[in-house]
């Protein structure tokens, strides 16, 4: 069963500046920037321009960045990796594996770009989202 784990990038306010840092640093190339005001058109103004789901492309390799809607960014706190896979039931297996011990921060349940995303905090501190791949 295919699997992905990719960096994601939780910041406070200043994704787009990391994302042009890390576009210069790293050579790389923005492949998708989405604001809460584009994706949440009733979000609070305040956050409207604020990044809700970025992707850059680093060679063969990817990194995800958004600004955090919610809790106050803190270092430990600030990178979580996104686990991506095919179906709902291997990214149920693998939530209710990650949970044992740990914390669940979301729910894992159907949303408006996955069949299944949650988030969970496991019982060494790491963060992971789970998220199912919507078919196309």
């Amino acid at each position: 069963m295919e699997l992905k784990l990719t960096p994601y990038f939780m910041m406070d306010g200043n994704a787009k500046d990391a994302i042009q840092f890390y576009e210069k640093a790293l050579d790389a190339k923005v492949v998708t920037i989405q604001t809460y005001g584009e994706v949440l058109p009733t979000c609070p103004s305040a956050i409207k321009g604020h990044v809700a789901h970025a992707m850059l492309k680093v060679g063969e390799s990817v990194l995800l960045f958004s600004d955090t809607p919610g809790p106050v960014i803190e270092k430990g706190n600030q990178l979580m990796i996104s686990i991506s896979t095919k179906t709902k039931e291997r990214s149920k297996q693998i939530f209710e594996t990650l949970q044992q011990g740990g914390k669940v921060n979301q729910l894992l349940e159907e949303t408006p770009f996955s069949p299944a995303f949650g988030n969970v905090t496991d019982k060494f501190g790491i963060t992971f989202q789970v998220v199912t791949e919507r078919e196309y």
